[in-house]
């Protein structure tokens, strides 16, 4: 799902609630196949400013529970589209999902370098009010300066985000 128009918005707390919507109904289709879902992103961090797209990861066991995964989700109207270049995590899109906010699904075993990454992010911004602060007006200029280019926009918020990467052991 590529992003057009570069959006931000202010904090919304409906997007806990859009989280449990997805997770619940991808939980009611994996059952055991899956250890946990996590709301990861900036929706996930209360306060900070985001594109109002919906970051999830599905955590299971190792690759060997892959192939299951991928079917039931597609038997929900899911695709499977790769890991887009980033190991450690694989992509899906969708069709026939208006009933749920606009989201990223990502399938990651428990393992995986990204999935670390992702969880130690939020986890860093909900306990640093300054830092969310100072990120939320990063992503703020970043769509005001590249609204029709993502990424222009990634590049503009990219220090900031390694900057929080050398601060976490990962």
């Amino acid at each position: 799902m590529v992003t057009r128009h570069v959006v931000v918005v202010p904090y919304d707390e409906r997007w806990a609630q859009d989280f449990e919507d997805i997770a619940s109904e991808i939980r009611d289709v994996l059952g055991e196949l899956v250890l946990d879902i996590q709301h990861v992103g900036s929706t996930a961090v209360p306060g900070l400013s985001a594109k109002p797209i919906i970051d999830i990861d599905v955590i299971i066991r190792d690759h060997t529970a892959f192939n299951a995964v991928v079917s039931a989700l597609e038997a929900i109207g899911y695709h499977h589209e790769g890991d887009l270049g980033i190991a450690g995590r694989e992509a899906f899109g969708y069709e026939g999902k208006s009933h749920l906010q606009k989201h990223h699904l990502y399938v990651c075993p428990q393992y995986s370098t990204e999935l670390k990454r992702h969880i130690a992010f939020r986890d860093y911004l909900r306990a640093h009010p300054g830092a969310v602060k100072e990120y939320s007006r990063i992503k703020e200029a970043g769509a005001a300066l590249h609204p029709y280019d993502i990424n222009g926009y990634i590049a503009h918020k990219s220090p900031f985000i390694e900057s929080i990467y050398r601060n976490l052991e990962l």
